[in-house]
């Protein structure tokens, strides 16, 4: 009876690469959940297994399960977090079915705190929690770029009437998940971005004042 590569990847990671030196197809594997080989290797702590899943197997590093839970949603220990995230490129921001990203479920969870703290840590961490839990829940926001002054305060939800448009919302993520977010290229895509915010709001405002006016 052929090995199963999933109870390998928990208990034999070397029995299951050189399985996979025979049968390269099995690395992007799933069973019939979507877990994956990946999410195993990531779960059991097993770093070179999953290192060599990504880059010789080119299995993707956020292949996701029938829940849209990445390799990320299951690691128990920051230094598979980090192998993950700075090593392999896995984007921190991504949210699973329930609407929720890995850090938000571990949260949820409460059985790694050190996990959690650590993905609150990465840039765009923070803003999530800012879209995640509203005005209300905001703790600490990232320093804005130079030559921009922002000003934090409470915001009424029943004076807003709508939520943040999608779109912006999307950008915004993109832009903080980028490996270059804190340095000088990145903080100039924000400050451009901002700009394009606020000339929007502000041609709108304009559109608006016009129209009473005729």
């Amino acid at each position: 009876m052929a090995p199963n590569p999933f109870i390998l990847a928990a208990d034999d990671p070397q029995a299951l690469l050189d399985l996979l030196k025979e049968n390269p197809s099995l690395a992007a594997g799933q069973d019939d959940h979507g877990y994956s080989l990946v999410h195993a290797a990531a779960s059991y702590n097993h770093l070179d297994l999953l290192r060599t899943l990504i880059r010789d197997y080119k299995v993707p590093v956020d292949i996701r399960d029938e829940d849209g839970d990445t390799a990320l949603f299951v690691v128990e220990t920051v230094e598979a977090a980090k192998v993950l995230v700075e090593e392999l490129g896995s984007n921190p921001n991504i949210r699973d079915d329930e609407g929720l990203t890995a850090r938000e479920t571990i949260e949820n969870d409460g059985d790694w705190p050190k996990v959690a703290e650590y993905l609150a840590s990465l840039p765009g961490g923070e803003l999530e929690g800012v879209f995640a839990n509203g005005a209300s829940g905001v703790s600490e926001l990232p320093a804005a770029p130079q030559g921009l002054n922002v000003t934090v305060g409470q915001i009424d939800e029943a004076e807003v009437g709508e939520q943040p448009d999608p779109e912006i919302r999307r950008r915004i993520e993109e832009l903080a998940a980028r490996p270059d977010f804190q340095s000088e290229e990145g903080q100039a895509a924000l400050r451009e971005l901002v700009r394009e915010i606020v000339g929007d709001e502000g041609l709108s405002e304009e559109r608006n004042v016009r129209s009473r006016q005729d």
